[in-house]
C-alpha cells in the first residue's frame, strides 16, 4: 500500500520531518553519551585493552548489522512509527542490562559480557529506529526528497553525538557510569513520546521481501558507505584512548569538532545530492574525509586532531546521503524502509570490522595508526563514487 497524500515541497518538507527528526536526535543521544566513556569505562574500570574496547564498541554494528533485515520488514509491513516506537523501547531495556553490568565490576570479564548484552540490545533498537525513521520521512515527503530525509536524519544523529559526548562526560563525572546506565533508560522513552502524536504512514508492503532481492539493488553505493565510514568509526572508538595515550586531556571536543563540521555540512550543503547526484557529491567529500585522517594520524597536538575530526565530520556528513541517493534509486518503491535498512547494513558491517582490526593495529602498532589505515579505506570510496558515475554517463548515452 502506497500513500495518497500528495508530498509537500520547499519549506514544508522540514516542518514535515521535524517531529521525527527531534525524536531521531534525543533516541541517538543515547548512543552519544556512551562514546567518550564507554571504552574507557571499559580500560580504565575494567582493565581491559584496546582489543577487547574495540570488540566491545563493534558489538553493537555487528548486532544491528544482523537485526537490518527484520527491521525493514518490520518497518516495511507494521509500519514505520511502530518500528520506531518499539525501538525506543527496546534501546532503553539495554540501560536496565548496563546497570546490571556494574553488580560484576569485580569480575570483569562477566561484566564485560553483560555490556555487550546491553550493546547488542541497544543495536536491535537503534536499528529499528532508523530504517523506520528512514522509511516513515520517505513516506511522509516523497521519494524525490530522500535524500533531504537522510540529510535531516544524519544532522540529527551526528548532533546527538556531538552534543552527547561532553554530557556523557559530565554524567561520568558526576554519577559514573551508573549515570551513563540510567540516562540510556530514560533518553529514547522521550524520544517515542515525542512521535506519539506524528501521523502514520501505511505500510508499503504486505509480504516479507527477501532481503538479498533488495541487497543486490544497492550493493554498489553500500561498498562506498562502508568505506567512508570507516573514518567515523576511529573516531567513535579509539579517539578517546589517543587523547589520554598523547596526554591531550578531554576528548569530548573532538566529538564535537566531528559533529558540528558534520552538521554544518549538512545545513548548508545538504540539498546537492537531490540535485546534482550523490555520486558526485560523494566524489568530493571522501576526498576531504581522507584529509581530515590524515590530519590525526599525523597530528603532534591536541587542535590539529580538532581539525582532522572536523575535516572528517564534514567529508563523511554528505557522502552518507550521496551514496545514499545512488542506493534509494537502485530499489523498488515498495521496499523503502528495508532498502534503507540494507544499505544502512554497509554501514554496520564497516564499523563491526573497523572496531577489533583496529584495536588489533593499535596493539601492535599504536593508536595513530589507525587514522592511517582509516585514510586509505576512505580513498577508496573515491574509486567506488567514480564507478557510480561512470554507470550513470554510460546510461545516458545508452539512452
Amino acid at each position: 500500500m502506497q500513500s495518497t497524500s500528495p508530498a509537500p515541497g520547499g519549506a514544508n518538507v522540514f516542518l514535515t520531518l521535524a517531529p521525527i527528526t527531534l525524536a531521531v536526535f534525543i533516541a541517538f543521544l543515547t548512543i552519544g553519551i556512551q562514546l567518550p566513556v564507554l571504552p574507557l569505562h571499559l580500560h580504565d574500570t575494567l582493565g581491559m585493552g584496546p582489543g577487547v574496547v574495540g570488540l566491545v564498541v563493534g558489538a553493537q554494528f555487528a548486532a544491528a548489522l544482523l537485526s537490518r533485515a527484520w527491521a525493514g520488514n518490520f518497518a516495511d509491513m507494521r509500519g514505520a512509527k511502530r518500528a520506531v516506537i518499539t525501538g525506543a523501547l527496546t534501546a532503553s531495556a539495554s540501560g536496565l542490562i548496563y546497570l546490571a553490568s556494574l553488580a560484576f565490576v569485580d569480575a570483569p570479564v562477566s561484566s564485560v559480557w553483560v555490556l555487550v548484552a546491553g550493546r547488542v540490545l541497544l543495536a536491535l533498537g537503534e536499528s529499528l529506529i532508523v530504517t523506520g525513521t528512514m522509511g516513515w520521512g520517505i513516506g511522509l515527503v516523497g521519494p524525490q526528497n530522500g535524500g533531504k530525509v537522510m540529510a535531516w536524519l544524519g544532522i540529527a544523529m551526528y548532533a546527538a553525538y556531538a552534543l552527547g559526548a561532553p554530557v556523557g562526560v559530565a554524567f561520568n563525572s558526576v554519577a559514573g557510569f551508573n549515570g551513563i546506565a540510567i540516562a540510556t533508560i530514560v533518553t529514547p522513552l522521550l524520544a517515542a513520546i515525542i512521535v506519539l502524536g506524528v501521523r502514520a504512514t501505511p505500510p508499503s508492503a504486505t509480504r516479507r521481501t527477501p532481503f538479498y532481492k533488495v541487497l543486490g539493488a544497492v550493493w554498489a553505493p553500500g561498498v562506498g558507505l562502508a568505506l567512508s565510514s570507516v573514518g567515523f568509526g576511529v573516531i567513535t572508538a579509539f579517539i578517546a584512548l589517543l587523547f589520554a595515550a598523547k596526554s591531550w586531556g578531554n576528548s569530548a571536543l573532538a566529538f564535537s569538532a566531528f559533529g558540528a563540521a558534520f552538521i554544518g555540512a549538512r545545513l548548508l550543503f545538504g540539498h546537492l545530492p537531490d540535485k546534482l547526484g550523490g555520486a558526485r557529491v560523494a566524489l568530493v567529500c571522501v576526498v576531504i574525509e581522507a584529509i581530515g585522517q590524515l590530519l590525526i594520524w599525523g597530528a603532534d597536538t591536541a587542535p590539529l586532531a580538532y581539525m582532522g575530526a572536523a575535516l572528517t565530520g564534514f567529508g563523511y556528513s554528505l557522502a552518507f546521503p550521496g551514496f545514499g541517493v545512488e542506493a534509494m534509486r537502485r530499489a523498488p518503491p515498495q521496499t523503502r524502509a528495508l532498502a534503507m535498512g540494507a544499505y544502512v547494513a554497509f554501514l554496520d558491517i564497516s564499523l563491526g570490522i573497523t572496531s577489533p582490526l583496529a584495536g588489533m593495529l593499535a596493539a601492535n602498532c599504536g593508536i595513530s595508526a589507525v587514522y592511517l589505515a582509516g585514510a586509505a579505506s576512505v580513498s577508496l570510496s573515491f574509486v567506488v563514487a567514480l564507478m557510480l558515475l561512470g554507470r550513470q554517463s554510460q546510461g545516458v548515452r545508452h539512452a
